[in-house]
């Protein structure tokens, strides 16, 4: 390998660090778009409008790669991958519906760390599927039980409401990166996402239709978060991960997607003005212990869609 060729590689993974880490910034700040919302919708409406704008975000990019291939057309996706993405669809559904629902009663902080014990689950997970699990996934899972204990545990042992509906959604967020896992090998990655988003959409308004009471107030006073969600935590911030992980080291990438939860919690404090204690910090910082130390573990390069 040559000098240049050598310099040529660290841009390119210069410049795929660079946009990951921004991708980490759209997921970890929409908790605080998120928590904004509630101020004025339903948690079902707000999800359906959310991942409907984040599948129109993507259709650009799916039309433009199709166009490209229209010399080589490619074949029709058989019935079992069509319902593979509805269900990868409906476990988006359940996770986000437990996500934001728990938004209504803890902060933006808390959840953002809560939620990304999906990082430790799906290995776990893996075990029952047959799965080998090494020891830092072990040390991980310790590390984060242990910081969810100091972050939301009280002294008489009990868990908010808010936190424990996100804890819940943490679990689904692990079954739907296991079913995107299995799902991205056979398709493209964002027609994949695409149809999942819709599904979920679908699914929120259908709940919404039922159980909340949709105003067309509410969704103006909920534009600005609608749109950052929709438009730039699903669609963008996707799209990115995609295509950074093409160039960017695994290392890189799980340290850089680690950081989600990070600017979760300064974009809480700096814009809801939400404040951890020192239990709390510290709770924060054995959890994201445990994550990178599950995420580093050398293991074959995955498509999964983060939270």
């Amino acid at each position: 390998m040559t000098q240049t060729d050598h310099k040529t590689i660290q841009t390119e993974v210069l410049r795929s660090d660079s946009l990951l880490l921004l991708a980490a910034f759209f997921w970890g700040t929409t908790f605080v778009a998120q928590r904004i919302a509630m101020d004025h919708m339903g948690p079902m409406t707000y999800n359906a409008l959310r991942f409907a704008l984040g599948g129109i975000t993507l259709l650009p990019i799916i039309i433009r790669s199709r166009l490209r291939r229209t010399k080589a057309p490619s074949k029709p996706w058989p019935l079992p991958l069509k319902l593979g993405c509805v269900l990868a669809g409906t476990a988006l559904f359940a996770a986000a519906s437990f996500q934001q629902a728990g938004l209504v009663h803890t902060t933006a902080g808390k959840a953002g760390f809560i939620t990304c014990l999906y990082v430790v689950i799906v290995p776990v997970i893996g075990i029952f599927l047959g799965h080998r699990c090494g020891l830092p996934v072990w040390i991980g899972a310790v590390l984060s039980v242990l910081g969810l204990y100091l972050l939301s545990i009280t002294d008489s042992l009990t868990i908010s409401r808010g936190d424990l509906l996100v804890l819940i959604s943490a679990f689904f967020w692990a079954i739907h990166v296991l079913l995107i896992g299995h799902l991205a090998t056979r398709a493209n990655p964002i027609s994949i996402a695409c149809i999942q988003f819709f599904a979920c959409s679908a699914l929120s308004l259908l709940a919404a239709l039922l159980f909340e009471r949709i105003t067309l107030s509410s969704i103006v006073a909920s534009t600005i978060p609608i749109l950052y969600s929709g438009i730039f935590s699903a669609g963008v911030a996707f799209t990115l991960q995609v295509v950074c992980q093409q160039t960017c080291p695994p290392a890189h990438a799980a340290v850089i997607m680690s950081m989600e939860t990070v600017f979760a919690a300064l974009a809480g404090w700096l814009i809801l003005s939400e404040i951890l204690t020192f239990r709390q910090l510290t709770g924060c910082a054995f959890m994201l212990a445990g994550f990178l130390a599950v995420q580093l573990t050398p293991k074959p390069p995955a498509h999964t869609i983060a939270p």
